[in-house]
């Protein structure tokens, strides 16, 4: 504790530093919660930031002070009530930025948000909260004056997933190509259509908003009534197109099996899960969106799978080098249960787009 103390002590906190503990489950950087002793200080939260994913810190604290000030005024503007509770904070360090080097690693602070939860629970309900605040997110920086960087260059930009597919099959590294070429053919049929939105964008036709970029449930905080207070974990927050944020969510939470499901009968497109996060999503984003924004929602639902798909393919012909695997063919698991999710994402297409058409009635 007294090194984390240490490095508490080079930002700009209040109140003195009574325990700092492990907070929450995170996969990519080290979280903990810093409490104070004295009743009218506020607690914190520390993080050690993942400097080999982001590694241009920087750049990723710019976007962050950026679209967090924007949230602010615009909550501010709104008349808002407990505006502290609805957009992180982050607290300056004694050199100025909201983060801190010691030489080795990235640390940044912000204020901890009390009497708030996150939930794990993928149901209807909770896809609708979803579907409202991430719609409410992009709505709300939908104006924002600052360009923000890419803090992952190309992380959904889908002709750069298939020039790696691509230069693996090439490669060839772990001579796994003669064994996956079905899905290799099928990867190859759907490619044009599926880079469309690079290609839209080039056109004119598509614009780059600020997305989130990891849409999942855990990454909301909510209050005591259950109302969600602010969307979290602000890490992934770049330009991009919204199917980014509209598929991601899908890709996980509406997918009736697992990501890595062995038996492809559990593996299905819930269309309750849809319904409920595009009900959602539309209330609070059909304000700025464009005409061929909406009418290429379903199209992002079999984006992600498709995807993911790409990248789980390329990692196994590589000879398993990016992604975790717990035995040999676990990439290609994923791969044909990612496929499958993205045949029954198709297959509903109609009924999405029908949906949609009602909903903007």
């Amino acid at each position: 504790m007294n090194n984390l103390q240490s490095i508490v002590s080079h930002f700009n906190t209040k109140g003195t530093v009574n325990e700092i503990q492990p907070l929450g489950s995170g996969l990519i950087n080290d979280t903990y919660k810093v409490t104070t002793l004295e009743a009218d200080a506020p607690d914190y939260v520390l993080q050690r930031i993942n400097h080999a994913i982001f590694q241009n810190v920087e750049m990723l604290q710019t976007n962050i002070e950026a679209v967090t000030r924007h949230i602010r005024k615009k909550l501010t503007e709104q008349g808002a009530d407990d505006i502290d509770r609805k957009v992180l904070s982050f607290i300056p360090a004694d050199t100025g930025k909201t983060y801190w080097y010691d030489g080795e690693n990235y640390w940044r602070i912000m204020t901890f948000i009390p009497n708030a939860k996150t939930y794990e629970t993928v149901d209807a309900e909770y896809s609708y909260y979803a579907g409202v605040a991430f719609g409410n997110f992009q709505a709300m920086l939908a104006d924002i004056p600052d360009t923000l960087g890419e803090t992952i260059p190309d992380f959904h930009n889908m002709e750069f997933r298939l020039k790696q597919l691509r230069d693996a099959v090439a490669a060839d590294a772990a001579g796994r190509v003669k064994e996956v070429q079905y899905y290799l053919d099928e990867i190859e049929k759907r490619a044009d259509e599926m880079c469309k939105g690079e290609r839209l964008y080039r056109e004119g036709k598509l614009p780059k908003r600020v997305c989130h970029c990891d849409t999942k449930v855990n990454n909301m905080m909510f209050d005591e009534e259950g109302k969600v207070l602010c969307v979290i974990d602000l890490d992934t927050v770049m330009p991009n197109f919204i199917f980014s944020d509209f598929g991601d969510f899908l890709r996980s939470a509406a997918n009736t099996g697992a990501e890595d499901d062995k038996d492809l009968n559990n593996v299905n497109f819930n269309m309750a899960i849809f319904k409920a996060f595009a009900k959602g999503y539309l209330e609070s984003a059909k304000v700025f969106l464009l005409p061929i924004e909406i009418e290429n929602l379903p199209f992002a639902t079999a984006l992600f799978p498709y995807m993911q798909c790409v990248r789980f393919l390329a990692d196994y012909i590589n000879g398993d080098t990016y992604y975790k695997i717990k035995y040999p063919e676990h990439n290609l698991v994923r791969t044909k249960a990612q496929f499958k999710l993205l045949q029954s994402a198709e297959e509903h297409t109609p009924e999405m787009k029908e949906f949609i058409k009602e909903s903007l009635v």
